[in-house]
């Protein structure tokens, strides 16, 4: 069970309240795990164990994702809102200027805490934002199928899809180009957080008009993009290197969208890489 935290975070609309779960282990510089839309923070269970060892790391399950409640009325889950209160939860949670490493919309929101100075190097692991209008509809759908299909399926059938390695591609092959790696309960556990992720219906509509296309100055910046991906396909890393011409653009053989499962030891060395 993962621990929360409470803490509180203005807005135009006043000041709010929220929760948001987190796991914690390690010791050292602090590292902060952010994961995709509908996923949790158990996507990084993979390379946690390993980043713990040279880090102190945070992964956090995003508002309206995972075990972390919803956003409270009034607030919104554009960049503008989440990104202040990921800089609140850090201020809670006693750590200034974390390293931070996203994947997916947490690629982009490591990003953008990036710009906005608030961590101190950042590694962008596929991340959204550098997509044109016709790769972002694709990947949305994509997306909307896979949360189509994780409502509609009723809990025993995925428990027996999760059970084989076919039923594991079946439910997990947009993401993973290693389906058959990840374990029947954590496929049966992330397919439960796409299912009941009451943020995702409102990220994926603020992403609509979301383009990254400032550089992020003065910090380490990494952006890895597998060579599997079939959600944001890979030729987006070229558009990532351009707006952020200071980045270290790597390449991930083998890996799907979220690269932690697929290789979790490339993934791990890429992150502490960076965060030297």
């Amino acid at each position: 069970m993962a621990a929360k935290v409470s803490f509180t975070t203005e807005s135009a609309t006043g000041s709010h309240t929220l929760s948001v779960a987190y796991e914690r282990a390690g010791a050292g510089e602090p590292l902060l795990l952010l994961h995709g839309i509908g996923h949790h923070w158990q996507a990084w269970e993979p390379v946690f164990s390993a980043l713990a060892a040279e880090r102190d790391v945070i992964a956090v399950d995003l508002p309206g994702f995972g075990e972390s409640p919803a956003l409270p009325d009034g607030l919104s889950y554009d960049l503008s809102t989440v990104v202040p209160t990921l800089g609140a939860l850090c201020e809670a949670l006693g750590i200034e200027r974390p390293h931070v490493a996203g994947n997916s919309l947490g690629g982009l929101l490591a990003l953008e805490l990036g710009r906005h100075k608030l961590v101190r190097s950042v590694t962008a692991l596929s991340p959204a934002g550098f997509w044109s209008q016709s790769e972002r509809r694709y990947a949305f759908g994509a997306l909307r199928g896979m949360r189509f299909g994780a409502q509609a399926l009723p809990l025993p059938l995925i428990e027996r899809l999760a059970g084989t390695a076919a039923g594991r591609a079946a439910l997990t092959s947009t993401i993973y180009a290693r389906p058959g790696r990840r374990s029947p309960k954590a496929v049966v556990a992330e397919t439960l957080a796409l299912r009941d992720a009451t943020g995702f219906s409102e990220t994926l509509a603020t992403g609509g008009s979301v383009l990254f296309t400032d550089d992020v100055p003065g910090i380490p910046v990494t952006v890895a993009w597998g060579s599997k991906d079939r959600l944001l396909l890979r030729r987006q890393g070229i558009r990532a290197k351009r707006a952020i011409p200071g980045a270290r653009l790597v390449r991930l053989p083998g890996c799907g969208h979220v690269p932690m499962n697929d290789d979790p030891a490339l993934v791990a060395r890429v992150i502490l890489d960076t965060s030297r």
